[in-house]
């Protein structure tokens, strides 16, 4: 297993001196954030982030993410260019060193969540999904704004694609994505780049909108879009546990034993009534077997990358949602002593 961290660049409030002490980090995951969806990354700024991370002693071998640009998902006459600029991307990439490259195929936005900072008992704040909240927002009125969704559209445009998309139902955007992975497998087969796909978060539809990387079902199809070890899955254990009947540590140990769990995201979430609040990531704060999760991908000697997925704000850190520092210092520090002892229990079989 190898430890990850997600930082966002030179821009990142918390930098590169911070993440390499917290203890058995391997690679930070990072990405080129200042080209608009569908444009080539420049070699340049793909070696200034590859420069950055080994100067402080890590590795730069995850990318999240290369986005999917819109055309692509709705299978427009279009795109084809943006395939192909994700093609010279990939290749890119992969001589920088990149093994992995994490993306979604969620159409118009990202992962969703209604609050952003919910306060708990104990005095953390930290990202939630109620469906009572999402009933009440209006994704087309111009003033939502949350992490994860595209902040470029303006108003007219999320009309247009809404419109779009009235054309696309889960069959469609299916046949679509088979089309985009039989473009960019071979290529990554041959540039030693494992693509790793991320369940759509919440796993079902939001705002009419198709979704369908949400249960095992789907996820057996993706992976028979295209069947290549290096088509395979960012299993995100938040994303797929939101659904009450998920057993999430099944899912790792089948897809593990496969091979196509090439990143996994680990955070907890406590199940609510209509929706999920994100906790620590100690097995006893949420509703997740974390322990059960990482016994799983010991006994399949799982090799791929991890993460800390999204943590509280603990402690009086502010700052980009989900994304603070301590804790996911402390969920790397707990993933990592699970892992230890799972390892160190079947070295005495």
């Amino acid at each position: 297993m190898k430890m990850t961290f997600r930082w966002y660049g030179e821009g990142d409030r918390i930098p590169l001196d911070y993440i390499r002490q917290i203890p058995n980090m391997y690679s930070v995951v990072t990405a080129v954030y200042d080209v608009p969806v569908g444009e080539v990354w420049s070699n340049e700024s793909i070696l200034a982030l590859k420069h950055a991370a080994e100067s402080h002693g890590l590795k730069m071998e995850v990318i999240e993410s290369v986005p999917v640009h819109e055309d692509i998902k709705l299978g427009l006459p279009t795109r084809d260019k943006y395939i192909d600029a994700y093609i010279e991307n990939i290749r890119r990439l992969g001589r920088a060193g990149v093994k992995c490259i994490c993306y979604n195929f969620m159409p118009v936005f990202d992962w969703t969540r209604t609050q952003l900072d919910k306060v708990a008992a104990d005095g953390s704040n930290s990202l939630v999904y109620y469906a009572d909240q999402l009933a009440k927002m209006d994704p087309l009125n111009g003033e939502l704004s949350l992490p994860g969704w595209d902040s470029s559209y303006r108003k007219e445009d999320l009309k247009h694609l809404f419109e779009q998309y009235k054309a696309v139902d889960d069959e469609k955007l299916f046949e679509n994505l088979g089309y985009f992975l039989s473009r960019i497998i071979p290529v990554a087969e041959e540039c030693d780049v494992r693509m790793a796909i991320h369940p759509d978060d919440p796993p079902w539809g939001i705002f009419g909108l198709p979704r369908i990387i949400t249960s095992e079902k789907n996820i057996d199809r993706f992976l028979k879009l295209v069947d290549s070890p290096y088509n395979g899955l960012t299993l995100c254990t938040g994303s797929l546990g939101a659904d009450r009947n998920t057993d999430v540590a099944a899912l790792v140990r089948k897809y593990a034993a496969m091979g196509r769990i090439h990143f996994m995201h680990i955070r907890n979430i406590r199940l609510v009534e209509g929706g999920f609040e994100e906790t620590a990531h100690d097995q006893n704060c949420g509703s997740l077997d974390i322990i059960g999760i990482i016994e799983a991908l010991s006994d399949c000697d799982y090799d791929g990358y991890v993460r800390p997925d999204h943590g509280r704000m603990i402690w009086g850190e502010t700052g980009k949602p989900g994304y603070g520092l301590f804790d996911r210092a402390l969920g790397a520090s707990y993933i990592n002593g699970v892992w230890e002892t799972f390892r160190r229990m079947k070295e005495k079989k």
